[in-house]
């Protein structure tokens, strides 16, 4: 018998400075900050439903970056919303925080902005699209095309 998944519980990233990037999650991405491992780890929490939804981990300045092509994470998601609206407005909000390098996609079962957090951790906020876009046929999810906002 196969183990029964409920869910992702949460992710951890790696960052080189973890003011910074603590500071990134908290303003620009508009995470929670929920509690701190004094200078190794800060927890956040995205809707204060789960006790914690991301951390990040210092491992300091010289850490080096993972390579473009090598295996590992490729991005977090992070939803937002559901509507286009919801989208447009964070797109606004994230070019107020000078985040202009974006990549806008429509994947049909939803769209999204991709980005690079200070460290260069891929995040992808998206909003979902109507449901039954993928229930009728879950092989939408392997759509990418641009998106215009």
């Amino acid at each position: 018998m196969a183990i029964n998944v409920r869910g992702v519980g949460h992710v951890v990233l790696k960052v080189r400075d973890l003011d910074r990037s603590a500071r990134f999650y908290r303003e620009v991405i508009g995470l929670r900050e929920v509690g701190r491992f004094p200078g190794r780890m800060v927890f956040f929490s995205a809707t204060g439903q789960n006790h914690h939804d991301l951390a990040l981990l210092e491992v300091g300045p010289g850490a080096p970056a993972a390579p473009h092509e090598g295996v590992g994470l490729y991005h977090v998601a992070f939803k937002i919303g559901d509507s286009l609206d919801e989208l447009r407005a964070a797109k606004a909000h994230l070019e107020a925080h000078g985040i202009t390098k974006i990549r806008l996609t429509d994947h049909r079962v939803s769209q999204s902005i991709y980005l690079n957090d200070p460290d260069g951790n891929g995040i992808e906020l998206f909003v979902d699209a109507d449901p039954t876009v993928w229930r009728e046929n879950p092989a939408a999810v392997a759509t990418v095309e641009p998106l215009e906002l």
